[in-house]
């Protein structure tokens, strides 16, 4: 018996191990693939703002990030552009890029890149994956104070569910909480700590590096400004499947 559970116990470490070596080398290919959303000013101090994380698809000049990370206005007399950011820390590097599609209902935005191709994610297919399946996702959390050095989460699906947050007071329902009420489509919650600028990161299969969501809010508990101290560890993304209907309602194939 004791035997047994020795074997058992090395079977787990294995597996474990096994596990880890995966997402190291899943994270490794995922990394490049990995941009910072912005605004560049070139007549201002800070020139660059980030925004939040985007992420490469198809033929290595699309970018995915949320509707909400796109700059509602660009300054003309600024000269301002909206940004990606290419790269990692100081060596990181500007290029422009055009909108070309979003989905204000499911808070994705398509962008097409200036210049060179990157390398590319694939996406997943459509269907829902099911809960406890193990993914990651990297962006970067607090990217305007930390800088553009690429950090992974990783966590579960912890549920798949219907759009709609329960808000402490009636006071504090929207129109466009409302307007939800009437057609809310699915949702992955996820069992995991985002934080403010992971908005548009990948989230993806930690065993095959398929990307599976886009990392859509975290669940406050207090207030925007307490979730850095204080974390709920509930985080939500928009299943890929969302992102498949925008690239088809806009005719664009990968």
């Amino acid at each position: 018996m004791e035997r047994l559970v020795q074997w058992i116990v090395l079977v787990a470490m294995l597996v474990s191990f096994q596990c880890q070596a995966d997402l190291v080398t899943v994270v490794a290919k995922v990394k490049p693939s990995v941009v910072g959303i912005g605004t560049h000013t070139p007549t201002s101090r800070p020139q660059n703002v980030l925004r939040g994380t985007g992420f490469v698809i198809g033929d290595g000049s699309y970018i995915v990030t949320n509707a909400h990370v796109l700059p509602e206005m660009l300054d003309d007399a600024l000269l301002q552009k909206m940004a990606v950011f290419i790269g990692s820390g100081r060596e990181a590097k500007v290029r422009q890029a055009e909108t070309i599609a979003t989905s204000q209902r499911y808070d994705l935005a398509l962008l097409k890149l200036e210049g060179a191709r990157l390398p590319a994610l694939t996406l997943a297919q459509g269907a829902f994956i099911p809960d406890g399946t193990s993914i990651a996702f990297t962006g970067f959390p607090i990217g305007a104070v930390l800088g553009l050095y690429p950090v992974t989460h990783r966590g579960i699906i912890a549920s798949t569910t219907p759009t709609i947050v329960p808000v402490p007071s009636a006071g504090q329902i929207s129109i466009k909480m409302l307007k939800s009420l009437r057609n809310p489509y699915l949702v992955y919650q996820l069992d995991a700590t985002a934080y403010p600028g992971n908005s548009g990161s990948a989230m993806y299969d930690q065993k095959t590096g398929e990307v599976v969501g886009v990392i859509n809010k975290v669940f406050v508990q207090e207030t925007k400004e307490a979730v850095i101290e204080k974390p709920s560890g509930i985080t939500y993304a928009i299943p890929v499947k969302y992102l498949h209907q925008l690239l088809q309602e806009h005719d664009i194939s990968l």
